[in-house]
């Protein structure tokens, strides 16, 4: 029985540290542009001295890119493709030559819709990203989200 314990106590513990190290947190919102037009609004702060990569990297990157998926819904249109607003670093590992593209502190992706008719509804979908600081990358993350339109 105090085996048990012990082992619980371990366990609880490991994943007690492990949920704790997530320097990334998402808000999201829509904003209305016109009649049936918005602009969703997926915002990532980021903790000071990480860093979140962007949705496009080098070829000699190895970086998982930030990527998004949205469910389909039959009453919105997507228009373009999700832009990235933020200060974009580039980075540049002279030991290992390998290079990324990414962002420190705040970064808003944007996507622009057009809901078909006058409706409420909601986007919603998952985004997978990752981040790192200057002595360890995190696994990747998948963050479901859904935004209220209307």
């Amino acid at each position: 029985m105090r085996n048990f314990f012990i082992i619980a106590f371990v366990f609880l513990s490991l994943s007690g540290s492990t949920q704790m190290q997530s320097p990334v947190s998402w808000t999201f919102a829509s904003k209305k542009l016109s009649d049936n037009n918005y602009e969703l609004q997926l915002i990532a702060s980021i903790q000071a001295g990480w860093h979140l990569y962007s949705q496009s990297q080098p070829k000699d990157a190895i970086a998982q890119p930030t990527n998004f998926m949205f469910s389909k819904n039959p009453l919105v249109i997507m228009e373009g493709k999700v832009k990235e607003v933020g200060k974009l670093e580039k980075f540049k590992d002279q030991k290992l030559d390998i290079s990324a593209f990414q962002y420190s502190n705040k970064v808003v992706f944007v996507q622009k819709i057009k809901v078909k008719a006058k409706v409420k509804t909601n986007v919603s979908g998952k985004l997978e990203f990752q981040t790192c600081d200057d002595k360890k990358c995190l696994p990747p993350k998948t963050v479901n989200f859904s935004i209220a339109l209307g």
